[in-house]
């Protein structure tokens, strides 16, 4: 294997791990947050914006989370508890089959990633936001590389049965 051929076939292998752990943090984040009552959660952004805060009263992270939490209800903890166990599950059911080499997952993935683009950027387009538009470009990335992989892992299992 060619040096550029294994640094994307390690960008993949990272890349995959990555959505693999991405997927059950959100897995965990999302039942902690099923678990918490809005005023806990309200409460916990409180103590920790407090120090930074009183240092700097402007500070656009802090007084944003402050807001978030000044809206968060039962609703929006729902909805979201029912956002990140979802995103989670799918991250996880296909970096798994993707680890595992099971050649259904490739396609699956770049099609529900494919969804996750499309979504995101209808987002950044009524609100543009830094970190989603990072999360974006890397899911491109990610597609592209699962595309190249899938394609590779087609052609050195056909080879193998002849």
């Amino acid at each position: 294997m060619k040096w550029r051929e294994k640094l994307l076939h390690w960008a993949f292998e990272i890349g995959i791990w990555f959505k693999g752990i991405d997927g059950v943090l959100e897995l965990i984040g999302g039942v902690l947050l099923l678990c918490t009552a809005p005023d806990t959660v309200n409460h916990f952004i409180v103590d920790l914006t407090e120090r930074e805060l009183r240092q700097d009263p402007g500070d656009f992270i802090c007084n944003t989370l402050r807001h978030a939490g000044d809206h968060f209800s039962d609703k929006t903890r729902f909805w979201g508890s029912a956002y990140l166990l979802s995103h989670g599950a799918i991250k996880v059911f296909l970096a798994t089959g993707i680890i595992l080499g099971k050649l259904w997952a490739y396609p699956t993935a770049m099609i529900i990633i494919g969804g996750f683009i499309l979504f995101q950027s209808g987002r950044l387009t009524v609100h543009f936001s830094w970190p989603l538009l990072a999360a974006t470009v890397i899911d491109i990335v990610i597609v592209l590389l699962v595309w190249r992989e899938y394609h590779r892992d087609k052609r050195r299992r056909h080879h193998r049965s002849h």
